[in-house]
């Protein structure tokens, strides 16, 4: 079937074409048609150019918003980039362990990555920075706290923990952070391995936690799901050990010194 002839008229104004553009689904040149229309005629584009170049306006316009819907739903929030961290403070750190995580090779191998060590050094900075690189490699990713995390499930009907769950499960990387900061009832145990079980060998799973895994059971008083939710949690996992002293200890430190100076 032969195309319409194309009438261009002179009563069409820029704003008129601006909504009819937006109707068919196109976003970044109606927001700026004035400038692209001069830049088109400056540069005396021909049609096929003028298409190739709205394609590319419109995919770039598509990707930015693709990449602020994804970091906005992440809840990763404010965090210090990598680049910020002090290698030299922890005792022990794997750096080598750390900086392969950041090429992000274990998300196609389903391979989990767990940040072992006390509180204040950098495992939850470490696992946000590892989240927003897979953001920016688009792939979905969800943030979380432990806390948040199995609060959120525990709330919902057994429907709305049933799509819970299957969220949980298909996202490109979860990361749940701070295991052991709390202690839970046996209930959020089987949770949290429903939610492990889930993404098992399919899915990978970042974890920090400040508590060795021989101590779970007092995370986790009287759950009998510890044994099979480590077994699988670790099956396919990288566990590195994060040692030495708080961050926040040595900051404190730094600026009371720095406060007696003064006086």
């Amino acid at each position: 079937m032969p195309l319409p002839a194309l009438k261009i008229t002179t009563t069409m104004t820029s704003n008129s074409l601006s909504a009819q553009l937006r109707q068919i689904g196109l976003c970044a040149v109606p927001a700026q048609l004035e400038d692209f229309i001069a830049q088109a005629t400056k540069a005396r584009l021909s049609p096929h150019q003028i298409l190739e170049q709205v394609v590319k306006t419109e995919s770039a316009e598509r990707s930015r918003r693709s990449l602020e819907r994804r970091l906005r739903m992440s809840g990763i929030k404010k965090f210090k980039p990598i680049a910020d961290f002090d290698w030299a403070w922890p005792d022990k750190i794997e750096r080598d362990v750390i900086e392969r995580a950041l090429t992000l090779d274990f998300l196609g191998e389903a391979r989990n990555l767990i940040l072992m060590g006390p509180n204040g050094l950098g495992k939850t900075m470490i696992a946000q920075n590892l989240c927003h690189a897979a953001v920016l490699a688009g792939h979905s990713v969800l943030f979380r706290s432990a806390t948040a995390l199995l609060e959120d499930l525990h709330r919902q009907s057994p429907e709305g923990r049933r799509r819970k769950l299957r969220t949980l499960a298909n996202v490109g990387l979860l990361c749940i952070d701070e295991v052991g900061y709390l202690s839970f009832d046996d209930k959020a145990a089987d949770l949290l391995y429903e939610v492990v079980n889930r993404r098992y060998e399919r899915k990978p799973v970042i974890l920090t936690t400040n508590r060795p895994f021989k101590e779970w059971n007092e995370v986790f008083p009287n759950a009998t799901c510890i044994v099979t939710l480590l077994d699988r949690l670790l099956h396919h996992a990288e566990v590195t050990a994060v040692e030495g002293k708080s961050y926040r200890v040595r900051e404190s430190e730094q600026e009371t010194a720095a406060r007696r100076r003064k006086k």
